[in-house]
Parts: structure tokens; sequence; C-alpha cells
């Protein structure tokens, strides 16, 4: 058995002793380099909570991880898991963990040993597999995976774990009534423009399901898994094989802007305090379309059976789970991004073999299809943003890009090494961060100080770069408080049907000038606007994947480096 292990790191030196409040998504894992590519992926994720331990399994992974706290990450090379194929189905059955990929059943009651034996064996493939165990202890199967057939059901023997029966259809895409649900980065297509159904169409898959106050809730994932529109909807039922009926507030988890972007094959799961959790996908698909990662997001249940995932602002700063009481609701400690769009300066730039630039400010641009290469990864390349005035700092998040590197598999023994300073003048600098010695592969490592900084200037410094990649950062984020007032208010909010199509809409707004940018939130009541989408320098958005048939209530907060100021105007529209 092989494990690694995934820390945390405060100011200065690693302190096992300072545990930390927070996390950042994207989940900072030693994400795996395919072997047919040079881009990380993981995907597909389900979390179970077993012997007091989470474990994490995730598609193209090569094993998987367990935790106890969600800071301290062990991660297990399995053996006898058909590791290499895609969506793995994880259940807590009659106390051992099952595991299920496309056509086997797999078991443990060991699984930080490695060690798996096979149990079942199908004929028929089940694409995207999610075993559920209802109360009475019968096992169900939902699988799919397709742009053409729909999302399944069939009963699973509980001694042999084979099918009872031929199972059933259960639910279907309807692109005419779910705007989300059409495929593409702005639910237009995959090719804007094109009408066709066959550039329409999305795959429906990722399935899940949980029960929850006696009622059934299953889970799926459309468009697509490349798409920043990727996310989850849900169908409810009193019965665990139906029939179900679409829940309207569809998408409950769904984020097509910010840093990270597209949360969609996910499991929902509750923590040691009885909390929800829902562990997504991410899409990043930029050097392969599955390059992808993970983020983990608040979910409950409203008294009226209504699910949501608290996706606002969920690439920020978030306590992890069991250090607040109501995360669905309120989940962060109030750090705002001091570092998007700020002035930035760096010791090099790589130019890219068709002559593009990667300079400087494409590490502070909020976006992860983007980044910064300086020209080599030796020792000494930095990168410096100057947040123009002097800041409280109390986390920083470092997401290393992997600019030509030639790793295959995991990184083994190796890592980026770095010292991150900060600085009032730009000519005395303070270590905050000192990882000149380490070797971990922390691709998306995030730092909760252990004590508030101030300071104006904040440089990273290359020591080493992994297999001979280029120095370079997706985003180098800053989190905390600037001085100053917050925005003012976002005034004359309005908002339209496009063609008067009941899928979409543009909602727009005067622009504030102290803004950094817009969120705006949405929903199926006015105190149930929990769909949002983040508009950065423009006044105005377009917002495809709504439902037919619904009412909806909009509004706008605007954000800066001082915090979130939220309007009392609501608006809403009829389909």
């Amino acid at each position: 058995m092989l494990v690694f292990f995934i820390g945390t790191t405060v100011c200065g030196k690693e302190k096992k002793s300072q545990q930390p409040k927070t996390f950042c998504n994207p989940l900072d894992l030693p994400y795996r380099f395919q072997l047919d590519g040079s881009q990380r992926e993981a995907a597909d994720p389900v979390i179970v909570l077993y012997q007091d331990d989470y474990w994490l399994f995730a598609s193209k992974s090569g094993g998987y991880w367990h935790t106890t706290d969600f800071v301290t990450w062990r991660f297990v090379e399995s053996k006898g898991l058909p590791i290499e194929q895609y969506a793995p189905a994880v259940v807590d059955f009659k106390g051992k963990l099952y595991y299920q990929a496309a056509n086997g059943l797999y078991t443990s009651d060991h699984p930080a040993s490695g060690n798996w034996h096979q149990v079942a064996t199908y004929s028929r493939g089940f694409d995207d597999p999610a075993l559920f165990v209802d109360d009475n202890g019968r096992l169900y199967l939902f699988h799919g995976c397709s742009d053409k057939n729909p999302i399944g059901v069939v009963e699973l023997d509980t001694i042999t774990f084979q099918p009872k029966n031929k199972g059933r259809d259960i639910i279907k895409s309807d692109i005419h009534s779910h705007g989300w649900e059409i495929a593409g980065n702005e639910n237009l297509g995959k090719n804007p423009g094109d009408l066709s159904v066959n550039n329409l169409v999305p795959w429906m898959e990722g399935s899940w399901m949980n029960k929850i106050n006696g009622r059934y809730y299953l889970q799926y994932a459309a468009p697509g898994t490349q798409f920043s529109t990727y996310a989850d909807g849900v169908y409810v039922s009193d019965s665990v094989t139906g029939p179900f009926q679409y829940a309207p507030y569809s998408p409950f988890s769904f984020k097509p802007t910010g840093f990270v972007r597209g949360i969609g094959h996910s499991c929902t799961f509750a923590d040691k305090q009885n909390q929800y959790w829902h562990i997504s996908t991410v899409a990043l698909s930029v050097r392969q379309m599955f390059e992808r990662r993970l983020a983990l997001l608040p979910t409950a249940v409203l008294p009226d059976g209504q699910l949501v995932t608290n996706s606002y602002l969920g690439d920020y700063p978030q306590y992890l789970p069991g250090k607040s009481k109501n995360q669905v609701e309120m989940n962060s400690p109030g750090w705002m991004l001091l570092s998007y769009s700020k002035p930035s300066k760096a010791s090099s730039v790589h130019e890219t073999e068709d002559g593009v630039k990667l300079e400087p400010g494409l590490a502070f641009d909020e976006r992860m299809t983007t980044w910064w290469s300086a020209v080599s990864g030796q020792k000494g390349e930095w990168l410096l943003v100057d947040l123009l005035q002097n800041c409280r700092i109390n986390a920083i998040q470092l997401n290393f890009a992997d600019q030509s590197i030639t790793a295959k598999n995991r990184l083994r023994n190796d890592g980026y090494s770095y010292v991150v300073e900060t600085s009032i003048d730009a000519k005395t600098w303070k270590t905050v961060i000192d990882r000149s010695d380490s070797l971990r592969d922390e691709p998306h490592h995030y730092v909760e100080l252990s004590s508030p900084q101030t300071a104006r200037y904040v440089r990273i410094t290359n020591v080493h770069s992994p297999a001979h990649s280029l120095f370079s950062l997706y985003d180098f984020r800053i989190f905390g408080l600037a001085p100053g007032a917050k925005p003012e208010k976002v005034r004359n909010i309005s908002s339209g049907r496009i063609n008067n199509d009941g899928r979409r809409v543009r909602v727009s707004w005067n622009k504030v000038e102290n803004a950094d940018f817009y969120v705006v939130r949405y929903g199926v009541a006015p105190d149930r606007l929990y769909s949002n989408y983040q508009v950065y320098k423009s006044n105005t958005v377009d917002i495809n994947s709504l439902n037919t048939s619904q009412k909806y209530y909009f509004t706008v907060d605007a954000v800066n480096g001082s915090g979130i100021t939220q309007t009392n105007e609501i608006v809403g529209i009829q389909n």
C-alpha cells in the first residue's frame, strides 16, 4: 500500500499543530496527470463516510483518498479495482464498502489497505453508476451517460448483486423546457447560432440518489462535463423507482462563472454533524476535454423540501465542514479577493509556439482557463501583484498551471517549491509562506495565514518546478479585506425576455463605480435566490438557463475588496 499525506500550511514553515478553519475550491489534491496527455484530471466524485473517515473516490485518480477533517488527505493506491474506468459508484452496505465500475462490483472492509475483491460481473455495462441502499436494506443501481438514452434504475439482489429485473428508464432530457440542459458554455449550443438538435442536446449523466425526510432526490448532471454550465438538476419522488417529478428550481448546483466553473456530476453526502455537502466535478477543459478538478460546496434541504447548494462565491475561502452551524446560508469568513485585475509584474514572460504571450495579468483575471508562465522553471523566477493599498491579508491560494510539464501519472517526491513574501513598500519583504524545501504535489495550495498580514505587495518566487515544467500559475489569489468603503448599492435593476424565449432573460442595472464586479442572484422566490452569475466588466448579463412555466426573481450584489453590498431591489419575471 502506498499512502500520500496532503497537509496544510500556515504563515511561515509548515505547522502541523495549527488547524485551519477554512478551505478554498478547487480542492487541493495531487491530481494525477493522465497517461495519454499532460492534463491533470479527477472527476465524477463520490464521498462516503465509513468507519469515521470520509472516503473520496474520483475518476482517473489511480486510487482514492480518505480524511477525518477535510484538511489532511491520505491517498491509497488500490489493488483489484478497474481504476481506469470512469465514474466509480461507492456505497456502505452491510458494514463493507462496495465499488462499482461499468461492468463489475468490488468490495472491501479495510479500504485503507487498498485491497478489494470482485463479487459480481455484469453482462451489460452500466455507465455512470450510482448505488443506493434504501431504509429497508434493498439495493438499487441508477445509471446512464448518453446524449440519446434516458437515466434508468435497476434493483440488485443483495446476495448475488445481479439485477433482479431489466430495470426501467426514469428521466430524460427536455431542452424545450429546461434551458440549463442545453449544451454549450452559455446554454446556447456547442456552436452558438446553430439551432440543430444535435448541437443543442445534452449528455444526461452522473445520477445520484439521496433519501431525505422520506422523499427520494434523484440528481443528475447536464449538459456536458466540458462546459462552464455543467450543473446538477433534481427530480423528486415518494418512491425509489418513481414516478419522479422535476424540481422547477433546477439546477440546484450551478456555478457558470468565476474562477471555479461548472459544478456537475456530483455526490450529496451528510457530514458527521449531519449537515449536507456536495462534492462536484469542476470543468476546466483547456488542454483536453476531460481536464477537470473537484470542488466541495455546502448543501441543504429547506423545510418545504427544496434542495439547495451554496455556490455563492464558492471559490472564495469558506468554513470547513463542522465549523459553521448553517453553512448553506453563511459559510464565509468574509475574506474578499484582493488581487483581481490588479497591476502585476513578472521576472519573465513565456511565448507559446503560436505566438501567444502568457502575460502576468492572466494570473489575476479569475479564470482557470488562462495563466501566466515564466520562460523557465529555474530558481528565482517570480510573479508580483500590487494591491494598490495596504490591505489585511488572511489567506493565499497558489494555483499552478503546469506549463510545458512532461509528467505522466502522479508526481512522486516532486512538486512546486517556492517562497511567498509581502511588503508595504516593495523594498523590505517579509516571508509569509516558506515552501522552499517542499516536494509535495499541491497544485491548488491554499494557505490560511496563522495571523493576518498587512501589505500592499505580494510576491511569489520559484525555488523548483516539477517535471521540467515552467514556473506558471493559473491565478495567484490573495484574500482578506481592503480598507475603504464597500460598493454603493446597485440601482435600477431590470429584466426582460430574450426573443420571447421562456428559457432566456436579460438582466441589466446601473453601473457602480467602486464595484470590482457584480453577482446576479436569482431563484424561484424572493427569499430563494440560490442561483447566481458573477458578472465582470459589464452591467448586463444574459441568463439562458431558466425553466419555462416558472416565475423567477432577480437581484444584483456589488462586490469589491472591502466587501459585498446587497440591494433591496428584487425584480420578477413570469415565464
